[in-house]
């Protein structure tokens, strides 16, 4: 594409630069969205002030990364649009000394919690009350605090990253547990990546290329780690180390792709079942629902009618090539 046609587009992330975002940074270095006729400028959340919608809703990004919460904001009358889910788990734990009496969620009764956010979070909570905790002793038991309580005994557990707070603790040498969400079924996605209804609108073929070009980038994150780590520590999380950046690449691999799953996957299914978590009647989320999931399908359909235009073409210029094959193998 030519310089003029180049399209500069902003991607929110959701958090500080590290490899958490290694896909979109990959894109970019290996020049898939130069490709696409791109120009991206990824910018790193404030960690006082990480909420992305705000800066979506009102045009300061086009794209940004948020959590399972956007279905929820979508039901209250926000704008979004999931375009694709970069974590088909939530990275979101309970941590707790490996010393605790705290093995599963019913093992949280009566004990000291961190304060959770109820929209980024919810499934934290969700998995204690399916457990028998009520919401009047979850909003007793939670407290205000964080690692440092924790390990001073004034909280029982803690919520954590799965990737950041537990290398800190083997690093020191602290010995934890973590209580995921995941392994007792609730099962929600991380990261997803979103815009708005009306940049969608407006510019339908910036977002498929984006999309496509990030998904690429993810893919080539996935498939050449030590590259990836690489170039985050070099242009972009540099206030991490390799070792600490290496650890999260292994253990996000394994949210990001599961065997069998589709990247950047999502489902109906299971944004029902993640709309039960936030307590979304199935009325109110069937009017949510409609025009929420980026349609990846159409998307698909596009690349695939190219692609059999493109084998045409090939067959029919090599229609010429094959006659004088035959012709001069018959003589």
């Amino acid at each position: 594409m030519s310089a003029q046609s180049v399209d500069n587009v902003s991607l929110q992330l959701k958090w500080t630069h590290q490899f958490q975002f290694a896909g979109y940074y990959m894109a970019a270095e290996k020049g898939f969205y130069k490709e696409a006729g791109l120009n991206v400028a990824i910018i790193p959340a404030d960690p006082n002030d990480p909420d992305t919608f705000p800066k979506v809703l009102n045009g300061q990004a086009d794209f940004a990364i948020t959590h399972s919460g956007i279905l929820q904001k979508r039901q209250q009358g926000a704008s979004v649009v999931a375009l694709g889910a970069i974590l088909q788990f939530s990275p979101y734990c309970w941590m707790v000394k490996n010393n605790s009496d705290i093995f599963q969620p019913r093992d949280f009764v009566g004990k000291k919690l961190s304060k959770v956010s109820s929209l980024e979070n919810a499934e934290l909570l969700v998995m204690l009350q399916r457990a028998g905790l009520s919401q009047e002793s979850l909003m007793a038991a939670s407290h205000e605090g964080g690692v440092k309580e924790w390990l001073a005994g004034d909280l029982d557990a803690v919520q954590v990253y799965v990737t950041n707070e537990p290398y800190s603790m083997t690093l020191r040498g602290v010995g934890y547990r973590l209580i995921c969400p995941q392994k007792f079924g609730l099962n929600v996605y991380g990261d997803i990546l979103y815009t708005s209804e009306q940049f969608l609108a407006k510019k339908p073929e910036v977002v498929e290329r984006f999309y496509r070009a990030s998904l690429k980038g993810w893919r080539y994150a996935l498939l050449h780690l030590e590259e990836s780590i690489d170039v985050t520590k070099q242009h972009y999380a540099k206030h991490k180390s390799v070792q600490e950046l290496a650890y999260e690449a292994h253990v996000l691999a394994s949210y990001i792709q599961p065997p069998g799953i589709k990247l950047g996957n999502m489902s109906m299914a299971k944004w029902r079942l993640i709309a039960d978590l936030y307590g979304i009647e199935q009325a109110d989320f069937d009017q949510a629902f409609d025009g929420f999931m980026y349609d990846q399908q159409q998307a698909e359909a596009i690349e695939l009618s190219w692609m059999l235009i493109l084998a045409i073409i090939l067959s029919i210029a090599c229609v010429p090539l094959y006659s004088r094959l035959i012709s001069s193998n018959r003589r």
